[in-house]
C-alpha cells in the first residue's frame, strides 16, 4: 500500500521475493468474507456469494504462497446470500474447526478432518413461526467463544449460548440455545459487536435504522446507553470496536462518505471524522495489533489506512491508500497476521500486504 499508488499496485513496485497482492476470482460476486484465525491455517478465508436468488454459495479458499495461487478447498450451498461469515475466534485451536454464517438464520458449520463441511446447527430464535426475520449481522465473542450475538431487522438482538463438543465424531458436535433476547432499537438493527471492556464477555453495542449506537451489558440488560445518535437520524450500518483500546469504536451511516470514531467516555460527540472517501463507505476494520490504525473501504474503489494518534485534532489524510479495480464492498484485517488485509470487489478477493 502507498499514499496513493497506481491502480492495482502496492508501493508502486512489485516484489520479486514475495508478492504484495494475491487475487482470487470467484465464479460469482463476493460479499461476505472472513479470515480464519487458526495459527495453522494462516492464509485461509471463507467467502460468500452475492446472488440475488435463493441458491447461494460459501467457499473456503486457501493461499499457497509458493506458487502464489488460491485453492478452493470446499464449497457448500447456502440459502440466500450470507450477511456475514466469521470463523470461531480460536487462536489456540482448542475448539472444533467452526465457522458461522448469518442470513435467514444463524448456521454453525464444521470443517471435518476428512475434508468436508457439515452444518452442525441452525439457530432460530422464533420457534412459534415458520417465518424468520432476516439476520443482518452477528459477532462471535473472542473471550468466550460459546457466546454469539445476532442482530435482526425485527429490532432485536439475540445472545446465543453454544455448547461445543470436543470429541470429533460426536453428533451433533455443536448445539445452541437462546441466552437472552432483547429489543435493542426502535427500528431494524444492522450490526452487533462485543466489546473487550470489562473482561470482554458481557459488553456489546449495536447500531440500527434509528441512527443510534447503543451499548448493553449482559449483567444489566434493563437499560442501555446511547453512545451516539446521527443528527439526521440516518441509519447506521456497521460498527467495530478498537481491538486494543475498548474505549473507541467506529461506525458509518447509510450512503455516507465518512467514518465516525467515537469514545465511549465522551458519549454523543465524535472524536474524529474520517472523510476522504469520494463515494459511500461499505466497510472498516481496526488493526488487530495497534490502537491507532483503522482501514476503511468504499464504492470509490479505495481502501484507506488511517493513523488516529492525534485525536481529537482533526485527521486530514490517510497514511496509506490502495486503489482496487472495482467498488470495495468488504474489508477484513487478518488478526493473526497484522501485515495482511483482505478486500473484495465484484467477483474478486484480494489480499494485500501492508
Amino acid at each position: 500500500m502507498s499514499a496513493p499508488p497506481s491502480a492495482g499496485s502496492v508501493n508502486g513496485t512489485s516484489s520479486t521475493k514475495r508478492k504484495e497482492i494475491y487475487k482470487y476470482e470467484a465464479p460469482w460476486n463476493v460479499y461476505a468474507m472472513n479470515w480464519s484465525v487458526r495459527p495453522d491455517k494462516k492464509f485461509r478465508l471463507a467467502v460468500g456469494s452475492f446472488i440475488e436468488e435463493y441458491n447461494n454459495k460459501v467457499q473456503v479458499i486457501q493461499l499457497d504462497e509458493e506458487p502464489g495461487d488460491f485453492t478452493k478447498l470446499h464449497e457448500i450451498d447456502h440459502p440466500y446470500p450470507c450477511t456475514k461469515i466469521m470463523w470461531i475466534p480460536d487462536s489456540k485451536s482448542l475448539y472444533p474447526d467452526l465457522f458461522a454464517t448469518s442470513g435467514d438464520f444463524l448456521r454453525i458449520w464444521q470443517l471435518q478432518p476428512e475434508g468436508n463441511i457439515r452444518m452442525e446447527c441452525l439457530l432460530n430464535n422464533n420457534k412459534n413461526s415458520e417465518f424468520c426475520a432476516p439476520l443482518t449481522s452477528f459477532d462471535w465473542n473472542e473471550v468466550d467463544p460459546n457466546l454469539l450475538g445476532t442482530s435482526s431487522i425485527d429490532t432485536t438482538c439475540t445472545i446465543w449460548s453454544l455448547e461445543t463438543g470436543q470429541v470429533v465424531g460426536v453428533t451433533p458436535a455443536v448445539t445452541g440455545s437462546v441466552k437472552t433476547q432483547l429489543i435493542a432499537h426502535d427500528k431494524e438493527v444492522y450490526d452487533i459487536a462485543f466489546s473487550r471492556a470489562g473482561g470482554g464477555r458481557d459488553m456489546f453495542a449495536s447500531v440500527g435504522a434509528d441512527g443510534s449506537v447503543r451499548m448493553f451489558d449482559l449483567r444489566h440488560l434493563e437499560h442501555s446507553t446511547i453512545i451516539y445518535e446521527d443528527i439526521q437520524h440516518q441509519p447506521l450500518l456497521r460498527l467495530t470496536w478498537n481491538k486494543q483500546d475498548p474505549s473507541y469504536l467506529a461506525t458509518f451511516a447509510l450512503d455516507s462518505t465518512e467514518v465516525i470514531i467515537l469514545d465511549v467516555r465522551v458519549p454523543c460527540t465524535p472524536v474524529a471524522r474520517l472523510n476522504n472517501h469520494r463515494a459511500c463507505v461499505n466497510g472498516m476494520a481496526w488493526a488487530p495489533h495497534s490502537a491507532c490504525h483503522i482501514c476503511t473501504a468504499a464504492d470509490d474503489q479505495q481502501a484507506l489506512i488511517w493513523d488516529i494518534q492525534q485525536m481529537p485534532r482533526q485527521i486530514e489524510d490517510p497514511i496509506l491508500a490502495y486503489k482496487a479495480d472495482g467498488a470495495i464492498n468488504q474489508i477484513q484485517w487478518a488478526s493473526t497476521q497484522p501485515d495482511w488485509i483482505a478486500i473484495c470487489f465484484n467477483k474478486a478477493v484480494e489480499i494485500l500486504r501492508l
